[in-house]
């Protein structure tokens, strides 16, 4: 058990906190392993760079992390005052979430497994 008031107990875990601008995405539906191949196209790039990469990537997963990299962007301005131009992908990953689980028929009374994933995708942006 910690020591000392809980108001400073919670000033302490406040000043620990990550003051990086980030977004999160949760119960997204679509797999981590579909989602990992845009999110690793965007790793390490500048954000104008990242948004052109999943403007134009014909995979479903990237629209979603469009308007996921759009909400970093807008957290970044408005809440840590960060100029668009000084901006990167700093860390962005997709964790499992929850699946579905769904049942298809099949031949002489069988049935197989469906498994419907989905995925919570968090980017984090820094400045340069």
């Amino acid at each position: 058990m910690a020591k000392g008031h809980r108001s400073q107990i919670k000033r302490e875990r406040n000043a620990q906190k990550d003051t990086r601008p980030s977004a999160k995405l949760s119960y997204a539906r679509v797999s981590v392993q579909k989602a990992c191949f845009v999110l690793d196209a965007i790793r390490g790039k500048d954000v104008q760079t990242a948004l052109g990469i999943v403007t134009y990537n014909p995979r479903y997963a990237s629209e979603l992390i469009a308007k996921l990299l759009k909400s970093a962007i807008a957290n970044a301005e408005n809440n840590n005052g960060m100029s668009v131009e000084n901006l990167y992908v700093e860390e962005c990953y997709a964790n499992k979430g929850p699946t579905m689980k769904r049942i298809r028929p099949r031949a002489q009374g069988r049935a197989y497994r469906i498994e419907k994933r989905m995925s919570h995708i968090t980017i984090v942006l820094n400045e340069k």
